[in-house]
């Protein structure tokens, strides 16, 4: 097995579920030159692979070699282009970091939360056992700091404390485990270090490479931030709403582990009180059966959760989008606005 992605796969994963059939359209003449990009980041992720016991190597490489969205990375080559470079070498290790990073927390989020499917395969827990999965993605946080160690002090510096983040947001929703009432601002906190501030950072980082002022690069922090946070509010909804043959992921696994995701949020803010007791009652259980969890979705329904999580995550790609006004307009300027508008607009 290769570690070495296929850049136009990946585009292509992230063409049908973020841009669609006007994406392809709109942007066919950027998706070689960022399907080149993408292989270049594939093989530095593949680079750095090999460990020493070859074991350890096949579990790393069986994690990364979905490829999956590969979001961080456009994002990244997207800014750099943006910003008037053609050639994209500068930011490929910067990418291949920050996707082994996501890539790691993944890893041990799976093994957190017991999942057993990771984009329709069985994650590094199911398939190597707890040990190796927790192994693996230490392993993987190393060999992306390997990448970043190529930048400047400054550079390394974002990467460590986006790492960070990560480790604090999932430290707070542990201790947020079926309680009801963390209110939206911890629920917002939780998701920027989980999900948005790699995305912030990594946009800042790829800006403050190319040379951008400090406002072109604190402006595409904020459209990275925003963008991550409508992407986990989607997410949060497709783990509810969402069909799991499509999504390749099992359907309300945050009721059935406690996680008080938005649409869990509204629902408990906005349900009658009896409805709002029931709900409370059966999220609380530390065990749920099929039925139970079945009845929660019922619940959300009947409060209207989806509309108004969809807003809010709208608003969150309006923030996105209003942030690239400091970019010069151009096709990767518009394919950033494309990107935070489709994030809401996935099917999984």
């Amino acid at each position: 097995m290769t570690g070495t992605i296929d850049g136009s796969a990946s585009l292509g994963l992230l063409v049908d579920q973020i841009l669609g059939k006007e994406g392809v359209e709109r942007f066919h003449e950027v998706f070689s030159p960022l399907a080149h990009d993408l292989q270049e980041v594939g093989n530095r992720i593949s680079r750095v692979m090999p460990s020493s016991y070859s074991f350890l190597t096949e579990a790393a490489t069986f994690a990364t070699s979905t490829g999956g969205k590969y979001l961080r990375p456009l994002v990244i080559l997207t800014v750099y282009r943006s910003l008037g470079f053609e050639d994209t070498s500068a930011v490929h290790s910067l990418a291949a970091a920050f996707q082994l990073i996501h890539t790691a927390s993944l890893v041990h989020d799976d093994l957190i939360d017991h999942a057993e499917l990771r984009r329709g395969r069985p994650s590094i827990y199911k398939a190597y056992g707890e040990p190796v999965a927790i192994v693996t993605g230490d392993y993987l946080f190393v060999r992306a700091f390997q990448l970043a160690a190529e930048y400047p002090q400054p550079i390394i510096h974002m990467c460590g404390e986006a790492s960070a983040d990560l480790a604090l947001g999932e430290v707070m929703q542990e201790n947020s485990r079926f309680d009801l009432t963390i209110g939206k601002e911890r629920y917002l906190r939780i998701v920027a270090n989980k999900t948005a501030n790699a995305l912030a950072v990594g946009a800042e980082a790829s800006a403050r490479i190319a040379g951008a002022d400090d406002a072109v690069a604190r402006s595409l922090y904020e459209y990275g931030r925003a963008l991550g946070i409508a992407f986990q509010i989607k997410d949060d909804l497709l783990d509810v709403f969402g069909d799991p043959e499509v999504t390749g992921k099992p359907q309300l696994s945050d009721f059935r582990e406690g996680l008080p995701t938005l649409p869990s949020l509204d629902a408990y803010e906005l349900l009658p009180v009896r409805e709002r007791e029931e709900f409370e009652r059966l999220f609380t259980l530390r065990t749920k059966r099929q039925s139970q969890l079945l009845r929660l979705k019922e619940l959300c329904e009947n409060a209207g959760v989806k509309d108004l999580s969809d807003r809010q995550a709208e608003e969150w790609v309006h923030t996105a989008v209003s942030s690239l006004q400091s970019v010069r307009p151009g096709p990767y300027r518009d394919l950033l606005e494309k990107v935070a508008e489709g994030a809401i607009q996935r099917r999984y």
